[in-house]
């Protein structure tokens, strides 16, 4: 059973920026009610301190709505939350008219001014800055904020007949907001960008596999296209030469024959050169990929002298281990190495990232790895380890391969 760590450490880095966003912006409605409500009602007293509460109370749940909604449409889950947002607007406005005309129309008390003045500026920035989260246009934004600033010294000054006054609450309001605007305007770029280098992770892993299958093509390609065009032409060659009564057919249809074994045979060479990967070739490879994805990877030791079998089914299984840190992981070091013992290769995989693995026991990919260990004799374990980290390791006892290739 995990913990509260352990939930989030299970995230992955976009994971973690989508729940941060939401919880910060969520946050700020706690606020409202805690920092402003809860004064006013303290302050004022009686139905109008009851009424401003639940307005106070009613705006901070269409924030958390409407910051739920536009986190959603940001990551293309619904549409535009347009009728939230304007409900939060007029709410905003709403509240806004309300505690300036209680502040200039009621009682005359300093606490009381104090308060409402609170009310009015944590409702007036903070929803705002909300709205701003489902706003993709910058000029849009500059709008918002001007608009709400605008109208705030209007009203001021229609209430309060101060010019100076007003000026003040309208830079107040532009401020706060603003401020609060540029804050969602930027957790919003972050939260696409961190998501779009997502993706072109797993394009990235993607597009490996589609240029290793377009080598394996081409090698196809170039091996058949060249010996099956023979086979047709000396093919049409015998029919003509048969239907002649010619013993020549039977040479020219005994070369198709020997050209077809050679054909058979070569296929053969590119298939195993495909399957027998080197383990030198994927480690280097392995430590150039996670670099170019920003993932620091140390490879110690050596792979000289292992069988070409040995070194076949290890590399396969850095292939995987590096496909899954890309595809799965949210790793920022990885640790690749090779440990010989008495008689036994021990492969060692270990990322930070621990959602870096398929599952630890069922998943395709390591399923795939463990037959083809058990081809050598060998075995795999994955799961996880420590803090957050994954580790994977690969064991190959070395006689056995050695008596494998003498017996081949």
């Amino acid at each position: 059973m995990r913990g509260p760590g352990g939930w989030w450490r299970g995230k992955s880095t976009p994971a973690k920026v989508e729940t941060y966003t939401r919880g910060s912006f969520h946050f700020f409605a706690l606020i409202e009610v805690a920092g402003a409500g809860a004064p006013m009602l303290h302050r004022v007293g009686g139905a109008a301190g009851a009424w401003l509460l639940l307005l106070i109370c009613a705006h901070a749940a269409l924030c958390l709505l409407t910051v739920s909604h536009a986190v959603d449409w940001v990551r293309g889950q619904r549409e535009q939350p347009l009728r939230l947002m304007y409900g939060l607007g007029a709410a905003t406005a709403a509240i806004a008219v309300a505690t300036l005309a209680v502040s200039e129309y009621g009682p005359d008390d300093e606490s009381l001014d104090a308060a409402v003045g609170s009310v009015f500026g944590v409702t007036m920035i903070f929803g705002v800055g909300i709205i701003a989260l489902g706003i993709r246009g910058r000029r849009q934004v500059y709008a918002l904020v001007a608009g709400f600033a605008a109208g705030s010294g209007t009203v001021v000054l229609a209430m309060t007949g101060i010019p100076l006054e007003a000026l003040v609450i309208a830079v107040i309001v532009l401020l706060g907001s603003g401020f609060l605007a540029f804050t969602a305007v930027f957790s919003v770029w972050l939260l696409r960008a961190v998501f779009e280098l997502d993706d072109a992770r797993e394009t990235r892993a993607r597009l490996a596999v589609a240029e290793e299958r377009l080598r394996f093509g081409r090698d196809l390609h170039d091996v058949m296209g060249r010996n099956l065009a023979v086979i047709a032409l000396k093919s049409e060659l015998a029919v003509q030469l048969a239907r002649r009564g010619r013993a020549e057919a039977v040479e020219q249809m005994i070369e198709v024959q020997r050209i077809a074994q050679e054909s058979q045979r070569e296929v053969r060479d590119v298939v195993r050169g495909y399957r027998e990967a080197d383990l030198g070739v994927e480690l280097a490879g392995a430590q150039g990929v996670l670099a170019a994805a920003g993932i620091t990877c140390e490879v110690t030791g050596e792979t000289d002298g292992l069988p070409a079998d040995v070194q076949s089914a290890l590399a396969w299984v850095v292939r995987e281990a590096t496909t899954n840190v890309l595809r799965h992981g949210d790793a920022e070091r990885c640790a690749v190495g090779v440990r010989r013992t008495e008689g036994r290769v021990v492969l060692t995989v270990e990322n930070d990232g621990a959602a870096a693995a398929s599952d630890g026991g069922g998943g395709s990919g390591l399923a795939g790895l463990r037959e083809r260990l058990a081809a050598v004799d060998g075995t795999l374990e994955a799961g996880r380890v420590g803090e957050g980290a994954f580790r994977l390791v690969a064991d190959v006892p070395l006689a056995e391969a050695g008596a494998r290739e003498v017996v081949a």
